[in-house]
């Protein structure tokens, strides 16, 4: 008895861990309806805002390193800064795969294990010095952009397309760098 009931536990907390955290703030995320160019997307982003998320807690200066492997896939390199813009760096490298047929705008990312998530370019500029990326269930958002600090007036428009796509930005924590 002992030993399901410690299975059960451990199931549950598995299943937890695995499921999205925060609000939802776009209970209708729509399909990425701009093909990506993978090669044009490669390189150092900037993460410009984002739904607060559980494994970002506290993080400011964060960017997003992506290259191609030998393997076919990406190679992701995030990075933050812990505490504040002078924090500790913290870095995880993870993977990602081309979700086949989707113009190479949805992504499956994993960082730990055989778990893998979604990653969806709703978004982006036609010289990609933009995206917006989300996730079918609406509780993640990143705007990201090629600069550390582009201006208010970039900030305002990538707000507005944002809350165009359904998202909620009142919910939107800008990233400090």
């Amino acid at each position: 008895m002992k030993t399901k009931s410690l299975s059960l536990l451990l199931i549950v907390g598995l299943l937890a861990a695995c499921s999205p955290s925060g609000p939802v703030g776009n209970t209708s995320v729509p399909q990425p309806v701009k093909a990506v160019e993978l090669n044009r997307y490669l390189g150092r982003w900037f993460e410009l805002a984002r739904y607060e998320n559980r494994f970002e807690t506290d993080c400011e200066g964060v960017t997003a390193d992506y290259s191609l492997r030998d393997d076919g896939m990406i190679k992701v390199i995030n990075t933050c800064r812990q505490g504040g813009i002078n924090g500790s760096v913290k870095s995880v490298e993870g993977r990602a795969k081309i979700v086949p047929s989707s113009g190479n705008a949805k992504l499956k990312v994993s960082f730990f294990g055989p778990f893998f998530g979604n990653y969806w370019v709703l978004d982006r500029a036609p010289d990609y010095t933009w995206s917006i990326v989300g996730e079918p269930s609406g509780r993640y958002l990143w705007i990201l952009t090629r600069t550390a600090n582009p201006s208010q007036r970039t900030r305002e428009m990538l707000a507005r397309k944002a809350k165009s796509l359904g998202y909620d930005v009142s919910l939107i924590r800008w990233t400090q760098h």
